[in-house]
């Protein structure tokens, strides 16, 4: 832990990268593995495509509906208000993120690349008008001009979103101190950027409970430890 407080306090320009990990410390249950009540005999990332949205329409409506209300019982915990609170003392530059429950919005971080989207709204899959994620749950799937509405996420099938996918790299680049927290590091193209840092000078620091598959570039591992308990004990 010492080590770890001394490369935030050497460092001008942190970054940090929260995969799954992050969101199940709050209670979430990671999407991987919702196999529960409707989706015992079903696996989740069937129904998270694009040929969900447009072959199993009505399956894929209740899948999300489903993790839309799984989200609203679960709050951001304390390691997201502190990285939050880090944002706002200039500690963290930005946040890059897997996760699309909106929890470092809602803890109040700022600086948020959300790289496969988010569950906070909706959007026309036609026009592309956005929404609250309300409308999706309680006021109909059909947009104004009569397109579908879904949940802003990146589904299996489709690309990640430019402009996030443009922070995160721009940020990664920047890092000199890049964090990445609570992810196995195996997606891709996710997990190039904790690689994009390293290429160019940050220090990587990889806190997860289990090993990931960037552990061999890391200058720091930590395992085992709650992902709130390790940032607390840095306060």
């Amino acid at each position: 832990m010492d080590v770890l407080r001394r490369l935030f306090d050497e460092s001008s320009y942190t970054v940090v990268f929260t995969g799954a990990g992050m969101s199940t410390e709050a209670g979430l249950p990671d999407f991987r593995s919702a196999s529960t009540g409707l989706w015992n005999n079903i696996d989740p990332m069937e129904l998270a495509s694009t040929d969900a949205m447009y072959n199993n329409r009505e399956a894929f409506i209740d899948f999300y509906r489903y993790r839309v209300e799984s989200l609203r019982a679960c709050t951001p915990h304390k390691g997201h208000e502190i990285l939050a609170k880090w944002g706002r003392e200039g500690k963290v530059k930005s946040i890059i993120t897997q996760n699309v429950d909106g929890f470092h919005h809602l803890a109040g971080s700022e600086s948020v690349a959300e790289l496969h989207g988010t569950l906070r709204t909706c959007h026309c899959n036609d026009c592309r008008r956005r929404y609250p994620i309300d409308n999706f749950m309680e006021l109909g799937t059909s947009c104004e001009c009569c397109g579908f509405l879904r949940p802003s996420v990146v589904l299996f099938g489709e690309e990640l979103p430019e402009d996030a996918f443009i922070q995160a790299e721009r940020e990664a680049k920047k890092a000199d101190l890049f964090v990445a927290i609570g992810s196995s590091l195996t997606v891709s193209p996710a997990n190039l950027f904790p690689q994009i840092a390293k290429q160019a000078g940050a220090k990587l620091v990889i806190i997860n409970i289990e090993k990931t598959g960037l552990d061999h570039l890391a200058d720091l591992i930590i395992t085992n430890e709650k992902i709130g308990s390790i940032l607390q004990q840095l306060e």
